[in-house]
């Protein structure tokens, strides 16, 4: 009876120690993402609406239209920008981006995010070391994104040649993943 009762006491001082990554068995995890847990079984929105560093880019879903599209079946890869990242443009930039007038521009750098399908990290890393280095991604907005990997890292690039960095990777959704990122891609 004691074995019992130590493993609920073991989990939570594992979940005290390593709050980022709570394993919930196989690939499907929850990770913590802006203070908040990113649960596998919620679809891309119903998750990053929870996420103190993703407010931005919720914000931006919204003012485009795009919340029914990401809450569909997908699957859909994100490379999403934090709060910081969007903070980095110009101080104007997001303001304007958010206007209805607008919606058209937001709608094409937001789908600058998205590719189809489901990468996750493992996948990506084997696309770039099969590509010596680098592979093309096409994107939901048409364009490509360039990823490569450095130091253990995955990169992304965008077509203005600016890079981010994959802060967080394999953020499982029920419709897709996320793989957080440090600055915005434009297209």
């Amino acid at each position: 009876m004691k074995r019992i009762m130590l493993i609920p006491a073991m989990a939570a001082v594992l979940l005290l120690q390593y709050p980022t990554q709570i394993f919930a068995g196989g690939k499907n995890k929850t990770v913590m993402v802006g203070g908040a847990p990113m649960y596998p079984n919620k679809n891309i929105v119903e998750n990053a609406v929870n996420s103190k560093d993703h407010t931005t880019l919720v914000a931006a879903v919204k003012a485009a239209g795009l919340v029914e599209t990401l809450q569909g079946d997908g699957p859909f890869t994100v490379f999403a920008p934090t709060n910081a990242a969007f903070d980095m443009l110009p101080k104007s930039a997001v303001a304007d981006l958010l206007k209805p007038e607008n919606k058209a521009q937001l709608t094409s750098v937001l789908t600058y995010h998205v590719v189809a399908g489901m990468l996750d990290a493992k996948e990506l890393m084997k696309w770039v070391k099969k590509g010596n280095g680098m592979t093309k991604l096409k994107t939901v907005q048409g364009e490509e994104l360039t990823v490569m990997e450095k130091d253990n890292w995955l990169w992304v690039k965008d077509a203005k040649g600016a890079v981010a960095k994959v802060t967080i990777k394999d953020v499982d959704q029920s419709n897709g993943v996320i793989h957080v990122i440090d600055h915005v891609l434009m297209p």
